[in-house]
């Protein structure tokens, strides 16, 4: 099959098309003929040796963590799957950026019938961390949350998804971006790069999802409710700050399972929760996609394809 693999560390001009052996399924996997992944943040984070201590890498390593494609063959001890069903998810250890992948089925569920392959493997990570990082925040109906980085792919989910809820949903981003948020639900939109958002939010808010870190992470502690809740995926908060302001901060990493897949798919399919795609690239070109992303501003996610 053909696979990109990284061969050591480094940035895209370590990434080579290769072909390698297919997967054999094992005990409770299932092997995916892979239509559709695409990219996260983590795979060049990964790629470039700064995550080893938590993410050890062997060489020849295949990257990437989500999917959309069609189950070709089981292994033993498989229900509720069969050869030809259409399924999205992600993996724990990378491996997506190939034609086939052998899968736990504890990773995925059916794919939205409503969505193209590209279209559900922009939303399988994504749409994970969105709503885990709302599960977090103990977001409810009548609270409001602030989401910083609005426009990029998880702070699209999250708009949505706390729209969903029935948050009061204030979202900074660029404003090429709030045609797209306010048809997402948000209700307050603030231009990262000309207003200071603090200046603006005058109600203290329930709960802040931060995808962005450094110093925009340090001044939404201001905007806080006394033991509201700030949920950040870019980098850990600070415990000291967060005590000084009298708030919860925690960073967490997604969980992927198949019942958060699962209930992400009920919105889907409703038309509650809709993909964000910026740019597709055939498998072949992940190293040009790689360097596109690290020096060009793509709004939306980018997915690689098979076919």
């Amino acid at each position: 099959m053909r696979a990109i693999e990284l061969k050591d560390f480094g940035g895209p001009e370590q990434l080579i098309e290769v072909e390698t052996p297919k997967p054999i399924a094992g005990r409770g996997q299932v092997v995916v003929r892979i239509h559709a992944t695409s990219f996260n943040p983590v795979d060049i984070k990964r790629a470039s040796g700064k995550m080893r201590q938590v993410f050890p890498v062997t060489f020849p390593f295949i990257p990437g963590g989500d999917l959309s494609g069609t189950i070709e063959s089981l292994g033993a001890n498989i229900v509720g799957h069969q050869i030809g069903d259409e399924v999205y998810g992600d993996t724990e250890t990378a491996g997506t950026y190939a034609e086939f992948i052998a899968i736990s089925v504890d990773r995925i569920a059916r794919k939205p019938r409503n969505l193209t392959h590209v279209e559900a493997a922009s939303l399988s990570v994504v749409a994970q961390t969105a709503l885990q990082a709302l599960d977090h925040a103990h977001l409810k109906s009548g609270q409001s949350i602030l989401i910083h980085g609005a426009g990029g792919a998880v702070g699209s989910a999250a708009v949505q998804l706390a729209h969903l809820r029935g948050a009061h949903v204030i979202a900074t981003a660029s404003p090429s971006s709030f045609d797209r948020l306010q048809s997402y639900g948000a209700d307050q939109l603030i231009d990262y790069k000309s207003t200071p958002f603090e200046t603006v939010i005058k109600t203290p808010v329930d709960a802040v999802l931060d995808t962005i870190g450094g110093e925009v992470q340090q001044r939404s502690y201001t905007v806080l409710k006394p033991g509201g809740t700030l949920v950040a995926i870019a980098q850990p908060p600070s415990k000291v700050e967060a005590a000084k302001h009298g708030v919860k901060a925690l960073f967490f990493s997604t969980e992927s399972s198949p019942a958060t897949l699962r209930e992400l798919t009920q919105a889907i399919e409703a038309g509650q929760l809709k993909p964000f795609v910026g740019r597709t690239y055939p498998l072949s070109q992940v190293a040009q996609a790689w360097q596109d992303i690290t020096t060009t501003r793509i709004e939306g996610k980018v997915v690689f394809t098979t076919d």
